[in-house]
């Protein structure tokens, strides 16, 4: 690599706009470039072509470009060469939708005799099993443990993909993933290839990778972006539009007319589903009627029907649908795919759907720049960088000559305003987020626990290769110091001398990938006796690893329900600040409490204020902190054992006891077991004695689930 940091940095210019260098050019296996030609890619994007000679040198690349550019590409070429020189390769990504991205694009390249896996979940699993492939796309949480663990395949690691890596700047993900990547830089020589959007300040990301720099605005289709002001909308390019009607509807009209369709960001979920039943008479003109039918039954035909369900149903029928974090992965997985196929014509979304998978559009619309912070409780304006994210879904690549990016004013201050602090505004720059103590004291008992790094000197060498220390340009001994400080007052980790060993108890809670302090709430817990299904409920509750419901004005029942149950963690008196944190754990408790008892999905979405994915992530989260609490248990109180046991599969599959037999059969829910139990089908034995026709005829059930019952119980 080439010493000199302002040589490394690498701007592409307009004038190297032209350059397309074919695939056939390239200096790669000629599998790969068959492959890549079978799917329609002749020649190489300029950015591409500028960053592919260094990455195949093997020099460390940040790629910051538009969305759209070109990005994974890049990465692809070099993990399969790399495969091919029978060495290992590692792509991180930041949500599992992506993972599954990635993994299905990179599977396409299996013909030529590699193997790709793709691990995103449990994460107390060792990851022995991913050494036998030669790619392996994981989330950063994954990479993560698989570290933790010390898998001896990932010594073996010679390439990391870190793709989306401006979410340096994300307080939960960011931490996450410059640890990672410290790690791999200290362990052994990598080939690091770091993806991103066009951001700020990415040549100190570069710098601190030891990177080339490719940075680009280039775009394969071009983006224009302006703010709609009654019925003309101005660009920035000096260029403005009329359209026939005013405001959202005629932005949607307008694009639909022209064969094209819409992305429309709001601030809220409510929002989302209510504009997008607003706009349904618009979209319903655009739509084929019978194949929307058809994933509109497929939703209400994939989980348990819910009111929420039912709404996404029936705008889908209309060729519309929203998407927020409050639909299962299920739902955003059928609105996302079928967006792509161009059935359902507009997606009014959260900016969740702006951070995940590639789902591209003609327009852009953005309805709001600002949104409630549930940690400053009031509305703030939403940063340029997440803006100009949304606008990058603008433009379809092969369908598209341009995309619009839009955003509304409502009088003309407000596009002056729009107009200078967005469309004219510089990204926010990305800042680490590693300073924080929860992300601190979990990734130092990490690194203890691992023995990776054991002496002052060596954590005090890990942390200088960190991006934070990087950017904070000195190192806080004190701040780090206080931290190891904690976790030897609480029996994390013991000292010897001069060196460090976690205990069974410090090593079991980095295993398990939870905060230190969670870890301590639940031996207080442990330690205080037997408790009751809902106390251990609410012990993972009150622990930081879940985030818990809000109060809000119609939950009085809360403190009458947490009259009647005995805790096992003190309760704070109704004077104490920390009073009203307690109810709250107390109500997302019995969230968890509804679902254990086959409360109806419905049900618990109109009492909670939730929705279908809301639930699912609380269920998710409870039943990794329940398997943790049950894994501490055999430190703390073995006798708990048993409970914790059988309290995880009923948080697992969201039913009482006595179906626990009955839902671990393939295809069979906790709806379909309740059938099953009702008609007297109780039990794994009474089951093989049934018939098809018998089972078949039951509600819900019919001839195909009824043989999958018979094949599997024998």
């Amino acid at each position: 690599m080439e010493g000199a940091w302002d040589v490394q940095h690498r701007i592409i210019t307009k004038e190297s706009y032209g350059k397309r260098m074919k695939i056939d050019e390239l200096n790669i296996d000629e599998r790969i470039k068959e492959i890549i030609k079978e799917q329609g890619i002749e020649k190489l994007y300029p950015p591409q072509a500028e960053a592919l000679p260094h990455v195949l040198k093997g020099e460390n690349v940040v790629l910051a470009i538009p969305t759209a550019s070109g990005k994974s590409l890049v990465a692809y070429i070099a993990v399969l060469q790399s495969a091919l020189r029978n060495e290992k390769s590692i792509y991180i990504v930041p949500l599992r939708a992506l993972a599954r991205e990635k993994y299905e694009d990179l599977k396409v390249f299996e013909k030529m005799g590699i193997k790709v896996g793709i691990s995103t979940g449990d994460l107390e699993d060792k990851g022995n099993r991913l050494g036998k492939y030669d790619i392996i796309v994981c989330t950063s949480e994954k990479a993560d443990s698989l570290l933790r663990h010390n898998a001896e395949w990932i010594y073996d690691v010679q390439t990391v993909v870190a793709d989306e890596i401006h979410l340096l700047n994300d307080a939960s993900r960011g931490p996450t993933l410059e640890v990672i990547l410290a790690r791999f830089m200290l362990m052994k020589p990598v080939h690091i290839i770091a993806l991103s959007a066009t951001i700020k300040n990415a040549h100190e990301i570069a710098e601190w990778l030891n990177a080339r720099l490719i940075q680009s605005d280039w775009r394969p289709v071009p983006l224009k972006q302006g703010v709609l002001f009654g019925r003309k909308i101005s660009f920035i390019d000096g260029s403005s539009k009329e359209i026939e009607n005013a405001k959202l509807e005629g932005l949607l009209e307008d694009v639909l007319h022209d064969k094209g369709q819409a992305l429309i960001f709001v601030n809220t979920r409510r929002s989302s589903q209510s504009t997008a039943e607003k706009l349904r008479g618009i979209t319903k003109k655009f739509a084929d009627v019978e194949k929307l039918r058809e994933i509109s039954e497929s939703i209400l035909q994939a989980e348990e029907i819910t009111t929420i369900a039912r709404k996404l149903a029936s705008c889908i029928e209309d060729g519309i649908a929203f998407h927020h974090a409050g639909l299962s992965s299920k739902q955003r997985k059928a609105v996302e795919d079928n967006f792509k196929k161009g059935l359902i014509k507009c997606i009014v979304a959260t900016p969740t759907l702006a951070a995940g998978v590639n789902t591209p559009a003609r327009r852009v619309i953005i309805k709001n720049v600002w949104r409630y912070s549930d940690v400053d409780g009031y509305m703030q304006p939403i940063p340029v960088l997440e803006i100009k994210q949304m606008m990058g879904r603008a433009g379809r690549p092969g369908y598209d000559k341009e995309g619009e990016a839009i955003l509304i004013a409502k009088n003309k201050m407000e596009k002056e305003r729009l107009w200078n602090e967005y469309l004219m505004a510089d990204e926010e720059p990305i800042y680490s987020k590693l300073a924080s103590e929860p992300a601190l004291r979990m990734h130092i008992l990490a690194l203890i626990a691992t023995e990776f790094a054991v002496y002052w000197e060596e954590i005090i060498k890990f942390m200088k290769k960190t991006f934070y220390v990087h950017q904070l340009g000195t190192l806080p001994e004190d701040r780090i110091w206080e931290i190891v400080d904690f976790l030897e007052r609480n029996d994390f980790i013991v000292s010897y001398g001069e060196r460090w060993r976690a205990t069974p108890f410090g090593r079991k809670t980095a295993s398990l990938y939870i905060d230190p302090l969670t870890a301590l709430r639940m031996r207080q817990a442990l330690q205080a006796g037997e408790g009751s299904n809902f106390a251990y409920l609410h012990a993972i509750c009150s622990t930081p690893d879940m985030r818990c419901l809000f109060l809000g004005r119609r939950d009085e029942w809360v403190e009458e329900k947490a009259k009647k149950e005995k805790f096992l963690l003190p309760v704070p008196s109704p004077y104490e600040m920390e009073y009203e944190w307690f109810l709250a754990e107390v109500k997302t408790a019995c969230l968890l409490e509804d679902w254990i008892n086959e409360k109806k999905e419905d049900d618990i979405i109109a009492k909670y204020q939730v929705g279908p994915g809301d639930i699912h992530n609380k269920v998710e989260t409870a039943e990794w902190l329940i398997y943790s609490m049950r894994e501490l248990a055999r430190l703390f109180n073995f006798d708990a054992l048993p409970t914790l046991t059988k309290l995880r599969m009923r948080i697992q599959y969201g039913c009482k006891e006595e179906l626990l037999n009955l839902v671990q059969l393939h295809g069979i829910g906790r709806v379909r077991a309740r059938t099953l139990y009702r008609h007297g089908f109780k039990s794994i034995d009474i089951l093989r004695k049934a018939s098809v026709d018998t089972l078949a005829r039951l509600p819900g059930i019919g001839v195909g689930i009824a043989k999958q019952i018979k094949e599997q119980v024998g």
